[in-house]
Order: structure tokens, then sequence, then C-alpha cells
């Protein structure tokens, strides 16, 4: 049976996938096989394993710091709001259904089943599972219907370190608040963990002591604030904050319902390049590239841009010839009209951006795959992208339909061969996420803004998966530096 260590947080965002993800670097390094686990993720984004089935992103980072493939087992519930009160519930990787927050509170014991399976199935199979918490485990009105905090830490048996973020401030307050409200779960609690620490350690060293004193859980590190080039998932990313360096200002619209924006991560490899998030006309600009990224609910977020003025920007933008992309959500607004008559957003229809000529139609089917494919039939401004190969995966409701030939050709993992995307004069649309991860139609894209330009310049090929390693190495190494790893290591071994 596997040893297990869980990663709980005093709040979202406080950095327990990536300290889970450090530590499953850290465990499978040192030759243990290492499994990620979350019973249930709160994400938009998302990730297909290869039999097709959809979990949270953090899983899947975390498994590839583990060396594993990705499995479903790594999240087998993922709730995807598609609203302010709506979640797409996904079951071991498939749709269950749309619930609002008090019919999935009031079914939700259906779904730990799964879970118990889930973890059963790992604990068989691995030395080491990594669990990671979700949000807050002190919201005690949800505590009795629990089983992704202090509920799964039960079942696992799992000891727990406890995340703060000091940056925030008041992280003492809220590592005390924590530990007094689930004063019942207190034998779980082994350590807490500081995290985002900027300043002196020693300035901090009498409240280090305090806290110990006042819980009788010892702290087991502070975290210096560093960033990684790693996908993260929460809507209150880093990746979402504008960066400001290169020489290439690519501009992305921050969609109210954005999903898989890290598929725009890879940019931030490039010194050549700056990615903004723009979600207002003010903060438009001049940009080189504009990307319109996925979204949960397209039809919705279509008519924010309306009522938000970006439209016409957008329709300004396209004018000027520079290149606008379309990926998934974003390519279904670049057509002309959207149409959803199974009600499987929001129902009706919606008049696209009409970039593209052609209609979406959201039908029943979701469509989930990993693909393989490669640009070709691309007239215009981006037929400098044929011949360009990728690989990536496909999830989304609805199909899009036009006369237009398609731009790529893409096999699936049961090598059933179709078409995707299409393109218009400046204008690209594709259901693919993940083409970016491909470093030569990187280097194809920032060489082609950086000419018109005129900057004589090219960029540098670089091999992502390499870089996002060496990422993973670094998570790890500055957790080795910072954690009483071996401590983990004690408190593993002996459990609750």
């Amino acid at each position: 049976m596997a040893k297990c260590i869980m990663v709980q947080g005093t709040s979202s965002n406080v950095g327990k996938s990536l300290i889970s993800a450090g530590l499953c670097r850290i465990f499978a390094q040192a030759g243990y096989k290492t499994a990620p686990f979350k019973s249930q993720n709160m994400a938009l984004n998302s990730y297909i394993t290869k039999d097709g089935l959809e979990i949270g992103r953090a899983q899947a980072v975390q498994a590839e710091c583990a060396y594993q493939h990705i499995d479903v087992r790594f999240n087998p519930v993922l709730l995807k709001p598609t609203g302010s009160k709506t979640s797409q519930i996904i079951i071991n990787g498939e749709i269950y259904g749309n619930m609002t927050a008090g019919e999935y509170f009031a079914e939700k014991h259906k779904f730990f089943k799964y879970i118990k399976e889930s973890y059963e199935s790992l604990n068989k199979e691995y030395d080491v599972i990594v669990i990671e918490g979700a949000g807050s485990p002190a919201e005690i009105n949800l505590n009795h219907k629990d089983f992704v905090n202090m509920g799964m830490a039960q079942t696992a048996q799992a000891p727990v370190l406890l995340a703060g973020d000091i940056d925030k401030g008041g992280v003492f307050a809220s590592l005390y608040g924590t530990v007094e409200l689930l004063k019942e779960y207190k034998k779980y609690f082994k350590g807490f963990i500081i995290n985002k620490f900027r300043g002196d350690k020693a300035i901090l060293e009498p409240g280090l002591l305090q806290i110990e004193k006042l819980t009788g859980i010892n702290v087991l590190g502070v975290l210096p604030y560093e960033k990684f080039n790693i996908d993260e998932e929460d809507s209150l990313a880093e990746i979402l904050k504008n960066n400001t360096k290169g020489l290439i200002d690519i501009a992305v619209i921050r969609l109210p319902r954005i999903s898989n924006f890290t598929d725009f991560a890879v940019f931030e490899y490039y010194d050549e390049v700056k990615v903004r998030y723009i979600n207002n006309i003010a903060d438009f600009g001049e940009p080189d590239l504009l990307i319109i990224p996925g979204t949960k609910n397209t039809i919705d977020d279509m008519k924010y841009i309306r009522s938000s003025g970006l439209i016409t920007k957008i329709m300004q933008y396209a004018e000027t010839g520079k290149g606008i992309i379309g990926v998934c959500g974003g390519y279904q607004m670049l057509t002309s009209i959207i149409k959803d008559p199974d009600n499987m957003e929001t129902g009706g229809d919606v008049q696209g951006l009409n970039l593209i000529k052609a209609e979406t139609v959201f039908e029943k089917e979701k469509i989930r795959t990993v693909i393989q494919g490669k640009f070709n039939n691309i007239t215009g401004y981006f037929s400098f992208l044929n011949g360009a190969e990728f690989s990536g995966y496909e999830i989304h409701m609805g199909k899009t339909y036009a006369d237009n030939r398609n731009i790529s050709e893409i096999k699936d993992t049961n090598g059933n061969i179709k078409n995707d995307g299409l393109s218009v004069d400046n204008i690209l649309g594709t259901y693919i996420h993940g083409i970016f991860d491909s470093s030569d139609i990187v280097k194809r894209i920032i060489d082609k803004l950086m000419q018109e330009k005129g900057i004589e310049k090219q960029a540098e090929e670089k091999n992502i998966n390499e870089l996002r390693n060496k990422e993973y190495d670094k998570l790890a190494y500055m957790l080795m530096k910072n954690l009483n790893i071996s401590k983990i290591y004690e408190i593993m071994e002996k459990g609750v």
C-alpha cells in the first residue's frame, strides 16, 4: 500500500497545486513510483488523457512532475463552472450533467464511491500518493459532506501539511484559525508551510515559534516568492497578470469564463514576446497579434465581447490586416452565428464576429480526444504555418460548419483522420488546444511578427518539453532547499 501525504491550504491560490507538484517530482526523483490525487477539482483549465477522458490541468502537471502518464484516476470529480451558480459535472472523465451549486451539494454523496474506487486503485499500484486539497478545509458549513479536504484525509488516513500565503497577509491568523475550527481533525495536521515569503526570514522567526507554541504543530518550511513557468489552473493565476518584457506584443482577450489559458504560457519562454490579457477597450492598445482563447461558455462570453465594447476594437483590428487567432471557443466566436438548439449552454442563437463565414452548432456530444496534426491549405496571412506539425487535444461542445476548406489534418489516438479549423485572410480558427506547444509553430509566429516590425532577428527554436521539465526541477529544488523534506518522509512513514 502506498505512503501518502496531503497538501491543504488556508484558502484558494495559496500554492497547493505547485507544492504538490514539487513534492511529486522530489519523490519521483528519489525512485518512488508517485501519483498525484485530487478527489474533486473546480477548474476551467482541464486536460484530456489518451483515453479521451477529462481531468483538471493541475493533476496533469503533477503527473508530468511524477514522470507518469496522465490518468483519469488522479482527479475523479471535476467541476467546470458554466455560470455564476452552475457547473458541468465531470465524473471519471465523462460528463455527468450540469448542476446548480445547490443541486450538486444535495447529490454529491453519490460521487464519493468513485473517489474511493480511484484512490484505492492507485493505492495498490503506487509507492507514494500526493493528495491535494481544495480551497480551504475550514468551510465549516460544508464539512459534513466533505470529501476533498478533511473528509479525504480521513478516507486515506493521510497526514496533512497546511500551507498559508504570507504575501496576502494574515498568514498566522489563517493557520491558527483553520486548526482551531477543525479541532476534531487536529491529529491529521502534521506541519505548516509558509508560502510566498519576501523579506528577511529572521524577522519572521518569532512568529514561527509562536504559531508552533499555540498549535503544537511545527513549521516545516518557509518558501520564497518565486515565479515558475508552470501551467496553473486557478483563475487568479500569475499567468493572467501582464508581463512587460519583449519586442512583440501578443494580446489575449481575457474572457469572463476563459478556459485553458495555459495554451499561451509557452510564450513566456521567449524573451522576444510579451503577453497581455485584456478585458476592456482602454487596455486594448496596438498588439502585433490578437488571440481569442477558449471559454466554458461561448455564448455568454460572446455577449460580453459585445456589451464591453471589445467587439468594436476587434473588428477595427481585423481591418488592419494583422493576425487574429481563435482557439476552441474563440474559434466559435469568429464564426457568423452560434446556435444552441439543445440548451447545452444558455440556449438560443447569438451572432458571432462574422470574421469567418461559418456557423457553429452546439450538439449533445462533447468531443474529447488527443490528436496529432499538420497545418495545410492555409492561404493569406497565416500561410507561413503550412507544413507545421503539432500535437494537442480537443475538448469542446459543438461543431463548426462552412464551405471553406479546413486548414489542418488531424489524427486521434484511434487512428481516425479528420480535418480541423478555418482560415480567411488574416483570421485563423482552430479547435486544437496545445498547438503552441510546438516550438516550430511558435518560432514561425514570432519570426513573422518580428519581420513585420522590421526587426532583423529570429527567435531561437526551443524544446518546450525540456523547458517544462527544467521548471519542474527548479520547483523541486526550491522545495528541497526550503522544506524539511526528511521530516516529511518521517511523517509519511508514521502516518496519522
